[in-house]
C-alpha cells in the first residue's frame, strides 16, 4: 500500500540569480550531501521514486558551492510533492521497533563505568538515568538488523553490534560533558549540568573516564576495521569544536565550514556507529557507504532542526535555555540564511555577537527572515537523501523504519 505524497516547499525567489539555498541543494541536479563531500558525481536512481540525475563536481573547495554569488531575494514557498521511498510493509515505530534491543542499555553502560570510587561513580552516572531519547543507540540496532536482514542473517544482533549502540551513547555523552564545561552551561537535559554541581576540573575527568570506558569496550569488539572506523569519531569531535572557534567572511565559505563543523560535532558518530555495524555483518563496501550515508545525512539533518529549535522552541522544551548559539557566538543555518535578507548580519557574525545588543538585534532578523524555514528545506533535503540511501537495502521491518525515523527528526520539538 502506498504512503500519501509528502507535502514540502521549494522556494522561488522572483529572480534568475541563484541563492545560497539552490546551490547547497543544487535544485536542478545532484544531492546536497554528494555535493558537500565535492567528489565524483551524485546520481539518483530512477527506480527508487526519485528522478535520474547526475552533477559533476571537483574539489569542495572548487565545487558548486563557491561557483555562485548569491543572494536571497525574499523568497516565497511553492508547494512541491516528494513521494516517500518506501516498501509496501507498513512503517514501524523506530522506537518500538528497538526496544527490546535497548533493554537495559543503561544498566550495561553503568557496568562498564563501574569503579569504587563514589564520587566518580556518581558523576559518571549522571546523565546514565534512562531519561535520555538514546537516539543515537536507537539509529544503531536498527540500522544493524537492517544491514542483517540485507545479508540474509536473522535473529539476534550480533554481540559487536550491541556494544557499538552502547559505546555510541558513551561517547555522545562524554562529547555533552566536555563541551557543557566549554560553553559553560548550567542546564542539560532538564537538569543541572556535571559542570555546575562538581565543578569543571571533575567534570573534565569524568567525561574523560567516559571516553575511556568507551575504548575499552570498543577494543573488546576485537575488529581492527571497526576500532579504526570509530576512532574517526572523537578526531572529528575535537576538530568539529575547533572549527566552532573561528569563522569565513565569504558567505557561502562560512556555510561550507558551518555544514563541515556539523559533520563533524553531530553527524560523524551517527554515520560512523552505522557503519561500524555493517562492517561486522557484511563484507561490501557498499553496503558500508550506504549505512554511512544515512547516518551522515540524518546526522546533519538533525543538526539542522536542532539549530532552528534554539529559535522557535522554548527553554521548557529544549530543557536548556533558548538562544544559546547566539550567546555562544555561533552563527548557525537560521543566522546564515537570514544574512542574505539582512546584510547587517556580516559584521554580528565575525565579532560572534559580541557588541552590546547584538544578539537581541540578530534574533529580531532572524524571526523576519526566511532563515528558520530555509534551514527546515535544507534539513528536509537531507532526510530525502538519507531515504534514497537506505532504500538501496533490501526490505525489512527495520529499513522501513529508519525511513519513518526522518519523519521524526523533522518534526521534533525538543
Amino acid at each position: 500500500m502506498a504512503l500519501p505524497w509528502s507535502h514540502c516547499w521549494r522556494w522561488a525567489t522572483g529572480s534568475t540569480r541563484t541563492s545560497l539555498l539552490e546551490t547547497i541543494c543544487c535544485f536542478n541536479g545532484g544531492s546536497a550531501t554528494s555535493l558537500l563531500r565535492g567528489t565524483g558525481t551524485a546520481t539518483g536512481s530512477g527506480n527508487e521514486g526519485l528522478s535520474s540525475r547526475t552533477v559533476h563536481t571537483t574539489s569542495l573547495g572548487n565545487s558548486i558551492l563557491t561557483r555562485h554569488t548569491s543572494r536571497l531575494l525574499y523568497p516565497t514557498p511553492k508547494p512541491c510533492y516528494c513521494k516517500r521511498i518506501h516498501s509496501d510493509a507498513k512503517l514501524e515505530d523506530p522506537f518500538t521497533l528497538a526496544q527490546k534491543d535497548l533493554n537495559n542499555l543503561y544498566d550495561d553502560i553503568k557496568k562498564e563505568l563501574f569503579v569504587s570510587k563514589s564520587e566518580l561513580k556518581s558523576i559518571c552516572d549522571y546523565y546514565f538515568d534512562g531519561k535520555g531519547k538514546a537516539f543515537r543507540p536507537m539509529i544503531v540496532v536498527l540500522m544493524a538488523r537492517a544491514c542483517n536482514s540485507h545479508s540474509s542473517r536473522d535473529g539476534d544482533l550480533l554481540p559487536g553490534q550491541r556494544s557499538i549502540a552502547m559505546i555510541s551513547e558513551m561517547i555522545h555523552t562524554a562529547s555533552l560533558v566536555h563541551d557543557d564545561v566549554i560553553d559553560g552551561s548550567d542546564k542539560r537535559r532538564g537538569k543541572t549540568t556535571i559542570n555546575e554541581v562538581w565543578g569543571e576540573r571533575k567534570a573534565i575527568l569524568a567525561g574523560d573516564f567516559i571516553l575511556s570506558a568507551a575504548s575499552v569496550a570498543l577494543a573488546r569488539i576485537g575488529n581492527n576495521t571497526v576500532v579504526s572506523v570509530l576512532s574517526q569519531v572523537t578526531e572529528d569531535l575535537v576538530r568539529g569544536e575547533f572549527m566552532q572557534l573561528g569563522s569565513k567572511e565569504n558567505e557561502e565559505e562560512r556555510f561550507k565550514h558551518y555544514l563541515d563543523k556539523t559533520f563533524k560535532k553531530t553527524a560523524s558518530l551517527i554515520a560512523n556507529s552505522c557503519k561500524a555495524v555493517s562492517i561486522l555483518v557484511n563484507s561490501d563496501p557498499e553496503v558500508h557507504e550506504i549505512a554511512f550515508q544515512y547516518g551522515r545525512n540524518v546526522g546533519i539533518a538533525f543538526q539542522l532542526v536542532d539549530d532552528v529549535l534554539d529559535f522557535t522552541a522554548c527553554a521548557s522544551q529544549l530543557g536548556k535555555p533558548s538562544a544559546t548559539d547566539l550567546k555562544l557566538g555561533l552563527a548557525t543555518g537560521p543566522v546564515l540564511f537570514a544574512c542574505q535578507q539582512f546584510p547587517e548580519l556580516q559584521g554580528m557574525i565575525m565579532r560572534r555577537f559580541s557588541s552590546s545588543g547584538d544578539v537581541a538585534r540578530a534574533w529580531q532578523y532572524v524571526q523576519e527572515s526566511e532563515g528558520v524555514d530555509q534551514t527546515n528545506y535544507l534539513a528536509q533535503h537531507y532526510c530525502q537523501e538519507a531515504i534514497r540511501q537506505i532504500s538501496l537495502l533490501r526490505p525489512s521491518l527495520e529499513r522501513d523504519a529508519l525511513i519513518s525515523l526522518t519523519q521524526m527528526v523533522l518534526t521534533r520539538d525538543k
